[in-house]
């Protein structure tokens, strides 16, 4: 199921053997955080954990932000593990400002995250 919105969408990418990936891409704002809201409430936090993608996202303002933090919530509450992953360097320099980059886990991109996330060979 893809949540379309003229600048925004929500892509969920389902995985029996790895994370849920969740593509954001787009303009995270006021407007369309209800949808991202949404997105991660249906979500599975399960034990390889949900990864946002945000490699597509372009804009975030403080209510995405809130978005953020309410799913890493939601996560710890499930006993489950939150990436974000793609991260781009305006919207991680925010991230700093307001100390987040000590609460979520950061990956490069969606399959440095996947990589992470895959239990060590025996």
């Amino acid at each position: 199921m893809s949540v379309p919105d003229e600048t925004f969408t929500v892509t969920p990418r389902p995985s029996a053997t790895g994370p849920y990936v969740l593509e954001v891409a787009g303009e995270l704002d006021h407007h369309t955080a209800p949808l991202l809201t949404e997105a991660v409430n249906e979500a599975p936090f399960g034990p390889y954990g949900v990864v946002l993608d945000l490699s597509g996202l372009t804009f975030c303002d403080s209510s995405g932000i809130t978005v953020f933090v309410t799913a890493h919530r939601r996560s710890r509450d499930k006993g489950s593990q939150l990436s974000l992953a793609g991260v781009a360097p305006a919207q991680m320099r925010v991230l700093r400002m307001v100390g987040l980059d000590e609460v979520f886990t950061f990956h490069a991109g969606v399959e440095d995250a996947l990589r992470a996330a895959r239990p060590p060979l025996p």
